[in-house]
């Protein structure tokens, strides 16, 4: 478990020494779904999912939105729906999100190797 937290503290770290957005814990879980799970989403269907009440969910996208990581979209077929969308920028940080992950994988990995010569 150790190992674990250590990726994700080495992948935050890197995150905040970088001029990129700081996303909270509940904005990166937000949008982490919307990018790795099946659409459609909406506002009602992401609070299911997290177990977060609505208003939680709106903050968080109102937030992403303000970065272009998601955009809303009436839905046409039931006009009561938003539709919560995927856009090129916000794909590209999680792609980058996920290399600096990736790296504090093989990292992590690397100094436990190590550690057993």
């Amino acid at each position: 478990m150790r190992a674990a937290l250590d990726v994700w503290r080495q992948a935050l770290v890197t995150t905040v020494r970088q001029d990129r957005p700081d996303l909270t814990a509940r904005q990166l879980a937000v949008l982490l779904t919307v990018y790795l799970t099946a659409p459609p989403h909406t506002v009602r269907g992401l609070a299911t999912t997290l177990n977060i009440s609505k208003p939680a969910v709106t903050r968080a996208l109102d937030r992403l939105g303000v970065f272009g990581f998601v955009k809303r979209k009436q839905d046409e077929a039931d006009k009561r729906n938003v539709l919560v969308q995927r856009t090129v920028k916000g794909s590209v940080y999680l792609s980058e999100f996920g290399e600096i992950v990736h790296r504090a994988m093989r990292e992590t990995a690397s100094e436990s190797t190590e550690a057993k010569e």
